[in-house]
């Protein structure tokens, strides 16, 4: 190879100078914008909401969130509460703690800020729970608890749902109790976006209903396989898809089989098309929490030409900015977004796309 030719081909790698971030009075979503000129996981934070306000421009797209981590005790729940009223995401896939704090905030319960620094035992003893640094009183989780299981007695005792509708009925009842409108729960009901929990029975919801079966002879089903049916369908039909996975967990595999599964029953799927992660864990562990979208491709679950960010980072840290950059960057987008709207009245999904 000639000087004349390595030079060209090493100009490939080096045609976008790194810049220094200069400190200045600006937006945050002009700092995210700078940030992705410099390096790392700064970098990568400043790409993801370009991803996402990408994600948001195109039309027909189903945007799909995944939740886990104790987002909602951290102070999290109103930003996802955000999202959903905004139509910055169309699905919400989540564990049943986080659903269940968010509920309890919803209903007048608290979270409280401690220190993880203390002396378990004593806090045993008072009855106040840790989460972390943050704090909780067990009897008032338990009120909500209880609560829950009241909501519960108010269905029909044999009745059959997937999460998707138990959560549904669970927040136009809190809703309707004067509970909290912004809360993930009451806004989801109130937008109609749908959230799925896919392990409902490992949270405090499920302790809820354990209590409403014991004690009050409610005996409703949660059907799990009903919930992998329905959100198979929001694949079956849209054109498109996004992801992005606050941690990882059974809400990441949950969105991520739905591929799968497409391509089981034979239809022409790809995988997401766009794929956004925030997590604290790394791949070489195994898990899928820090499983890389490129490991994903193997399996048809993410699209080998997709939009593909991950950013190795706390999620307590990254939502504020990304959120508060993306109101700043999309307020004119996602008045015009085409959304989808999902009619869940019949035996099968129906889905129609509106900028209204």
């Amino acid at each position: 190879m000639g000087k004349g030719t390595k030079e060209k081909a090493k100009e490939r790698f080096l045609h976008r100078p790194t810049k220094p971030i200069e400190v200045s009075e600006r937006k945050i979503s002009e700092i995210t914008e700078a940030m992705r000129e410099t390096g790392f996981q700064g970098r990568k934070l400043g790409e993801s909401i370009a991803a996402w306000k990408a994600m948001l421009e195109e039309k027909e797209t189903i945007i799909m969130m995944g939740l886990t981590g104790a987002m909602c005790p951290a102070g999290m729940r109103k930003i996802i509460s955000f999202f959903i009223e905004n139509r910055m995401i169309d699905c919400l896939v989540s564990t049943g703690a986080n659903i269940f704090h968010d509920t309890h905030e919803a209903l007048g319960g608290k979270h409280y800020v401690g220190t993880h620094c203390a002396n378990d035992e004593e806090l045993f003893k008072h009855g106040v729970d840790r989460i972390y640094d943050v704090f909780a009183v067990e009897d008032e989780f338990r009120k909500t608890d209880r609560k829950i299981a009241e909501f519960a007695k108010t269905l029909p005792k044999e009745g059959r749902y997937s999460s998707r509708e138990f959560i549904n009925m669970l927040g136009k009842w809190v809703v309707e109790q004067g509970g909290d409108k912004h809360s993930i729960i009451g806004s989801a009901y109130l937008h109609n976006v749908p959230i799925f929990i896919p392990a409902l029975c490992d949270s405090s919801i499920g302790i809820g209903l354990m209590f409403a079966r014991r004690k009050m002879g409610v005996n409703l089903i949660i059907d799990q396989m009903k919930d992998v049916d329905e959100i198979t369908q929001m694949i079956e039909n849209t054109k498109q898809t996004g992801v992005i996975y606050i941690g990882g967990g059974v809400p990441k595999n949950f969105i991520q089989q739905t591929e799968v599964i497409a391509s089981i029953l034979g239809l022409p799927v790809e995988g997401h098309s766009y794929a956004i992660q925030y997590t604290t864990d790394a791949p070489h562990w195994g898990g899928l929490s820090g499983c890389t979208f490129e490991e994903a491709v193997s399996w048809g679950k993410i699209s080998p030409v997709a939009k593909k960010v991950q950013v190795f980072v706390d999620a307590t840290i990254a939502l504020p900015i990304v959120s508060h950059a993306l109101l700043e960057k999309t307020k004119d987008t996602i008045k015009k977004r085409s959304k989808p709207i999902f009619d869940w009245s019949g035996d099968k999904l129906k889905i129609k796309f509106s900028s209204k």
